[in-house]
């Protein structure tokens, strides 16, 4: 009995540990890089991970969420090698938490805020939608994980509407979850980022306010090789290529501000 039980633990086993090792040696392969990026910038990420690979001939895989979970599974050892965050205090910290490369921390693109509806004539050019409340549903990003939530929270502050409104938010795990609230009609309205719903410069359906950006803290968000990606010359170029004309103007093109 023993030895057919051993039998079968053997190639098990065996088995078990090939699929670690070959597990190991994709997570530390020196031609891909491992990005965690904020929610609100999937889609210009996508574009920029395509110009990358085109020119240098290294692979690039994406993980996108809001910028507090992606912080959290940094600290519990996911293997990013790249972080590109809503906000410019996340990466600081891990700077301090020695988890990133002090002199990596770059500010890549400075957000905006906007009010969208998916049916055209909903929103008004000046957001005064929101004062009139003839809607059930607003749909924010949690401004606890957020901060394109923050600024929406923000936003409603400062035009004295926020305790008003209250009964109708909703609120979204992170930005994407958010403007799938919107998008599907599941909230008649709600504060995306302005890069969701732009394309070639201008805004791709529905209604819309810009939201001036007089009326929220400027949403610098930060790039920062953290610490598994140091001596990884696929992750420092990618970094490089961040800050190029080519990824610059995909990032413009989406309606982000750039920093000088």
């Amino acid at each position: 009995m023993a030895r057919t039980v051993l039998a079968w633990l053997f190639p098990a086993a065996m088995a078990l540990a090939l699929a670690l090792a070959a597990s190991a040696a994709h997570a530390a392969d020196p031609a891909q890089v491992s990005v965690a990026v904020a929610a609100n910038f999937t889609a210009p990420m996508r574009d920029i991970a395509a110009a990358f690979e085109r020119e240098s001939g290294h692979g690039v895989q994406v993980s996108t969420g809001s910028t507090g979970k992606l912080y959290a599974q940094i600290k519990n050892g996911a293997p990013f090698q790249l972080l590109l965050a809503a906000d410019a205090d996340t990466p600081e910290r891990l700077v301090r938490e020695g988890l990133a490369a002090p002199d990596s921390r770059f500010t890549y693109a400075i957000g905006r805020l906007a009010l969208w509806s998916a049916q055209p004539g909903v929103v008004d050019p000046t957001g005064d939608v929101l004062r009139g409340g003839g809607f059930d549903r607003l749909a924010i990003a949690n401004p606890r994980l957020a901060p394109y939530g923050a600024a929406a929270v923000e936003v409603l502050r400062g035009m004295g509407i926020e305790l008003a409104l209250e009964p109708k938010i909703v609120q979204g795990e992170n930005i994407a979850q958010t403007w799938q609230f919107v998008s599907t009609g599941n909230a008649q309205l709600g504060f995306v980022a302005l890069s969701q719903i732009m394309k070639d410069g201008k805004i791709a359906s529905g209604s819309a306010w810009v939201v001036p950006q007089t009326l929220y803290a400027p949403i610098r968000q930060d790039a920062v090789l953290l610490a598994s990606g140091a001596d990884l010359p696929a992750a420092r170029k990618l970094m490089a290529f961040l800050r190029g004309e080519k990824a610059r103007s995909i990032i413009e093109s989406f309606g982000y501000r750039l920093a000088p």
